[in-house]
């Protein structure tokens, strides 16, 4: 049997802006950007090289709204891994993404801590080989 991850759902408050953060900060693909009917959308964003995805879920109602950029109650959420960490975050950098902290080598690789442009938190890493 064979299972993979294939979408992670990221509630969003609009769907260009988040794809202006994701594409246009990020350097991710946009993969599908299908109209549902209804103001509902389905907008995938992948990063280089990856084959999971972001599916960008424009939040409804007062609830979802509620979680936008707190999906994982201030814990970093999600972890996008790179072959090769300086230039990433350099990339990023000069892109604006905020980072919360200095980059730190740890025991398992290189790492730092950045916000997406609603305030959930990310790992940028770069695993030892």
């Amino acid at each position: 049997m064979t299972q993979r991850l294939s979408l992670t759902a990221l509630v969003v408050r609009d769907y260009d802006e988040a794809i202006g953060f994701y594409v246009g900060k990020l350097g991710f693909t946009l993969t599908a950007d299908q109209d549902q009917g209804a103001g509902k959308r389905w907008v995938v964003v992948t990063p280089p090289g990856g084959d999971a995805g972001l599916l960008l879920a424009k939040a409804t109602g007062a609830g979802q709204a509620a979680r936008v950029g707190d999906q994982a109650g201030g814990r970093v959420f999600l972890f996008l891994e790179t072959d090769d960490f300086a230039r990433d975050h350099a990339a990023m950098t000069a892109a604006g993404v905020r980072f919360a902290e200095a980059p730190r080598h740890e025991p398992y690789g290189t790492v730092a801590v950045f916000e997406d442009l609603h305030g959930n938190r990310w790992d940028l890493i770069e695993p030892k080989r």
